[in-house]
This record gives structure tokens, sequence and C-alpha cells, in this order.
């Protein structure tokens, strides 16, 4: 029962971007299931979508991307795209990251950072579905708005389904 329930996960090193061309494909070698990048001195998708062309069968997945530095369209389309050139392998996992780093790092606004969160991934979910399923975005939250989806920016549907996503929220003010 354990085996069938267990997996084995990493989070990779970002230092060196140029490694991610050996280091998930490395993991995948010796029987990892799992590897993440996060965001730290780099972008944590580059390594993702370097790592989809090396391996072919570890899932990969943002551990944690910070969804506040970045808008819910931006997210949605990293998410599908790397779905689609990882074969169904990914997961967007997103973070709030804390309040100095998201007014001062990122120079980005910072309110209600759960509920705001939460605000985030439906909107990413309803672009999502629009991709899937085809009716215009609808989306009307506190702050989010997305009602517009030309066709000319809709990807379609992606062969390997809605990307899986993780997220967190830091609760202090």
């Amino acid at each position: 029962m354990w085996a069938d329930s267990m997996h084995v996960s990493m989070t990779v090193p970002t230092d060196d971007l140029v490694g991610a061309r050996s280091i998930y494909r490395t993991l995948e070698g010796i029987g990892y299931d799992r590897a993440f990048s996060f965001e730290a001195k780099h972008d944590p998708f580059i390594p993702l979508a370097v790592a989809a062309e090396h391996t072919s069968r570890i899932q990969l997945g943002t551990a944690v991307a910070i969804a506040f530095a970045r808008t819910p369209m931006t997210l949605a389309n990293l998410g599908w795209d790397l779905q689609t050139v990882t074969g169904g392998r990914f997961t967007l996992g997103l973070g709030s990251q804390i309040r100095p780093h998201i007014e001062q790092r990122f120079s980005m606004p910072w309110s209600r950072p759960a509920a705001r969160m939460r605000e985030m991934v439906l909107a990413i979910h309803a672009i999502w579905d629009t991709w899937s399923d085809g009716p215009a975005t609808r989306l009307r939250r506190r702050v989010l708005h997305h009602t517009r989806m030309a066709p000319a920016f809709d990807p379609g549907r992606t062969p390997t389904g809605v990307p899986g996503s993780w997220w967190a929220a830091s609760v202090r003010r």
C-alpha cells in the first residue's frame, strides 16, 4: 500500500540555469517522481521548459512561483504552455511571498494575501476553463476582472489537459 501512494520529490537548486539540462534528467534517471524549481535568483519557469526537453517521465512544477509579482493571465499562459511542452507533467505552484518583497523587490501592491491569492487562483482557472471549454471568460471579483478573450489570444485546448495547481498565501499583513 505505501509504495502505491509514496512519491519522491526534490526542489532543484536554481543557481545554475545551464544545469537544468542535466539535473532534471539525472533525477528522473535515479527514480525521482517529481522535481520542482522555485523563485529565487532566477525565474522558476525557464528551467522547467529546458527540463521538459531533457526528460520524459518526471513530473515538473514550481514550488513556488511568486503569484503577486505577475498577472493571472501571465500565469495562465505560463502554466498552459508548460503543460503542453511537458506532455501533461506540469503543476503550477504559487505563493504570495511576504509584504516587503512584494512592495520593495517587485514594486507591486500588497493587500489581503489569502483573499487575493484565492482570487488569483480563481482567475487562472477561469482562463483555463475558457481555453478548454470555449465560453468567454467572465470573471469579476473584488480586485480581478477578466472579461475578454479574443480568438487571437486563445491557445485552444491542450491535448494534455489543464495543469495541476497548488497555492499558498501568507496571512500576515
